[in-house]
């Protein structure tokens, strides 16, 4: 097979690949634990874990066993029949859930549909509000997916604009504030869905309480409560799901990105009987989710956070993190603020230091791969087996292009 440099790589994509991304000008053709590498052989430390989708680090050697051995027997029956994988895997999410039913699907926005029919389901037949009148409380910033039902509740122009006509049905209040959620409420709230911590907003992290006025306002008025888990969980916060860092507990569950190990597509909604009981045969479904081959390495990719303790250690070496970065932005005229939890980490730049996308490519440079988010953060959030070592070593380069 004929071999391609970097820059024609990019070129290719350029030409043929539709414009919907703004990638960092590196190609990445091999990958390992934190390590990625490309096609020149120039190693970077991945700081970005494909928007925490690969948790478990790049090809941990357990899930690509789980892949290959799965492979080898089954990789697809479609729901229509029966396989021998996705019951044990919906045993296995329900019990580290807590929750009693799973629905499996591929992608998280798939997920954020599924918990939206959800929600507006049990509306109608639970709690009887008025057809076609259900309403649902979303957030400003939030991001939730890019389905042109999830667009039509996003507050970024770029996602939202020239998508319409908008799926109605949803009322938008300011984040982290339960007054605004209250006044919000009305007898055809069916539903409240949040980002534990807005990701994409710049790791936006809630005021503690939040989330657990969320819970209270929801019990209140007969609602339900969907956590949006899809970035924020499987250990990303140093919590096996960020909303565990209150006394809260959601009655919908959206799993996504981790969830797969880094290698498939997977996702998931837990919630209990009560809630997805809603669905009879032929109400809602996918080909692929619940697959075999994605349902074995799915278990695999849970174990290996439970095995090799990746919650611990997120909460640990994040703390760590934060704190360098702290410690940094005292002695730097460029950073603002350092924010977040565990290793979703937030880095917001003073205006006057220029865009955020000039210090990702000048970290780029030198062996860290970071992306921006907005024009004024820059996000670091690892692969979760990295070690003390390997943040010591990211941070003197942070240090060369911040200081």
């Amino acid at each position: 097979m004929q071999k391609y440099n970097s820059q024609q790589l990019m070129d290719i994509e350029h030409q043929y690949g539709a414009h919907n991304y703004h990638p960092l000008e590196v190609v990445i053709a091999k990958a390992d634990g934190i390590w990625v590498e490309d096609p020149e052989g120039k190693r970077y430390i991945d700081m970005l874990s494909a928007y925490s989708a690969v948790n478990q680090g790049h090809r941990h050697p357990a899930i690509i066993k789980a892949l290959k051995d799965q492979a080898d027997i089954l990789t697809l029956t479609s729901r229509a029949f029966y396989n021998d994988r996705w019951p044990l895997f919906a045993k296995k999410l329900a019990e580290l859930t807590g929750k009693e039913m799973i629905l499996p699907m591929n992608t998280g926005a798939e997920a954020v549909e599924t918990a939206i029919k959800t929600m507006r389901k049990w509306g109608y037949k639970v709690k009887k509000v008025a057809a076609n009148k259900a309403e649902i409380i979303v957030f400003k910033d939030n991001f939730h997916g890019r389905t042109t039902t999830i667009v039509s509740f996003s507050t970024d122009p770029d996602g939202h604009d020239f998508y319409g006509p908008y799926t109605p049905g949803f009322k938008i209040v300011p984040y982290n504030d339960l007054k605004a959620v209250e006044k919000a409420v009305n007898k055809n709230t069916v539903g409240i869905m949040v980002e534990p911590i807005q990701g994409e907003a710049g790791v936006v992290v809630p005021d503690d309480g939040f989330l657990a006025g969320l819970g209270k306002i929801a019990k209140k008025n007969k609602i339900l409560l969907a956590v949006d888990e899809i970035q924020t969980g499987f250990c990303r916060t140093g919590k096996l799901f960020a909303y565990q860092y209150e006394d809260v507990n959601p009655d919908i569950i959206i799993l996504g990105k981790a969830l797969g190990g880094g290698v498939l597509p997977v996702s998931a909604v837990a919630a209990n009987q009560s809630v997805l009981g809603v669905f009879k045969p032929g109400t809602h479904g996918s080909t692929f989710g619940g697959n075999p081959l994605a349902c074995a390495v799915a278990m695999a990719a849970i174990d290996v956070l439970i095995d090799e303790k990746l919650t611990e250690r997120a909460a640990e070496n994040g703390a760590y993190f934060i704190a360098r970065l702290r410690e940094l932005q005292k002695r730097s005229d460029k950073i603002k603020l350092v924010r977040g939890k565990g290793l979703l980490i937030g880095l917001v730049l003073k205006k006057s230091a220029g865009r955020a996308r000039q210090f990702t490519m000048a970290l780029k440079e030198k062996g860290l791969l970071c992306k921006e988010t907005h024009d004024w953060i820059i996000r670091f959030a690892p692969p979760l087996v990295i070690t003390r070592a390997d943040i010591d070593f990211a941070m003197e380069k942070i240090r060369e292009v911040l200081i």
